[in-house]
C-alpha cells in the first residue's frame, strides 16, 4: 500500500470521527454513496 493511499484512508477515518462528533454522519454517508454511484454511472457512460 502506498503512502498516499494510507494518508487518504487516515484522513477519511478522521473525517468520519469528526462527523460523528458533530452528529452529521448520516449526511456524510449519503454523500459518499451518491459519489460512488455517480462514479460508477460515469464509468459506464464513458465506455
Amino acid at each position: 500500500m502506498s503512502l498516499k493511499s494510507t494518508l487518504y484512508k487516515l484522513l477519511r477515518l478522521s473525517n468520519d470521527i469528526e462527523a460523528i462528533r458533530k452528529g452529521t454522519i448520516h449526511k456524510r454517508v449519503a454523500r459518499r454513496a451518491i459519489g460512488k454511484a455517480t462514479g460508477r454511472a460515469m464509468r459506464k457512460w464513458l465506455k
